[in-house]
């Protein structure tokens, strides 16, 4: 019997870039784009407890990982992904069928690109708390509050970026998006739950503190993602958050589309665009286990959860 969860890995070569992908199962195909600084790893666990269902593909974003770039990295652009998405897509899928889609973080802002520009190539489209500021009630505040991130990283490195983001995404009681002015007065460091606009994997020395010490493997996956932290912040954060979707386009697609929300991280600016756009587009929600990076935090509910929504009619 053939092994549903072993792990076909490739080479892709697109505009400007090699993607390594892995495919696992059998199936309609389903394609989990990591977000934030993360990559294929981040969805080992979940991407195992799928493959009995769907053909479940991962990769790394390009200039992430072993996903090398043709030139110096430059900022990134939603529409360049979603495009490399389709290749994807287009070479796991010949005969033509749709695929199914799920992004988290910034990956989701990757999502709505994709069925913005290539709807008749994706069946269902799942959008994780896509942090698009220009959906939410201040998209100044959003603006500046990523922006801020940005300077600290440039200014003072990664854990000052990551520190100023995870003060400044969650609101203070009465406000609806958060503002880099707070952030410097607060300086909390990131939790687990706030940590960045994306999936940034927990650290071996994080995880061995809860309790779950890594394995040889588990520890290179981690550190081989916290390096491309540097990537996301200069050239990722910024312009995906900033991303302005075609809500005409997504509109016109809305039967396709789900935005996911953390159960946990309805008060957190991605939550907040991703409701903003529900309700602009017509789309479905859906919540799921956990916070923004519920996906990390439990990855066998998410995993059901994902399971539901994409089977549901």
């Amino acid at each position: 019997m053939t092994d549903r969860t072993a792990v076909r890995t490739g080479l892709l070569t697109v505009d400007g870039a090699t993607l390594h992908h892995e495919v696992r199962g059998e199936g309609p195909l389903l394609v989990m784009m990591p977000g934030g600084s993360a990559d294929a790893g981040i969805y080992d666990a979940i991407a195992a407890d799928l493959a009995d269902r769907w053909t479940v593909a991962t990769f790394d974003p390009r200039g992430y990982s072993r996903s090398a770039l043709a030139g110096p990295v430059t900022d990134q652009s939603p529409a360049t992904h979603a495009d490399d998405i389709v290749r994807l897509i287009e070479s796991l899928s010949p005969d033509g069928a749709p695929a199914a889609l799920f992004g988290s973080s910034s990956s989701a802002v990757v999502a709505l690109a994709a069925l913005a520009r290539h709807p008749g190539r994706l069946s269902r489209v799942v959008a994780h708390e896509p942090p698009v500021v220009a959906l939410l009630p201040d998209p100044e505040a959003g603006r500046a509050l990523f922006a801020a991130v940005r300077e600290a990283f440039r200014r003072d490195g990664v854990e000052a970026a990551m520190t100023t983001m995870a003060a400044g995404l969650a609101p203070e009681e009465g406000e609806a998006a958060p503002g880099p002015e707070r952030t410097a007065e607060r300086g909390e460091a990131p939790t687990p739950e706030q940590t960045a606009s994306g999936e940034q994997a927990p650290t071996p020395e994080q995880t061995a503190t809860q309790g779950q010490a890594p394995d040889p493997e588990q520890a290179a996956t981690f550190r081989r993602m916290h390096a491309n932290l540097p990537v996301f912040l200069e050239h990722v954060l910024c312009p995906f958050s900033g991303y302005v979707p075609d809500l005409v386009a997504l509109k016109a697609a809305a039967a396709h589309l789900v935005v996911g929300v953390g159960r946990d991280s309805r008060v957190l600016l991605p939550a907040i665009a991703a409701e903003g756009l529900a309700r602009r587009v017509g789309a479905g929600v859906a919540e799921f286990p956990g916070g923004h990076i519920g996906l990390t935090e439990h990855p066998r509910a998410f995993a059901a959860r994902l399971r539901d929504v994409l089977a549901a009619p």
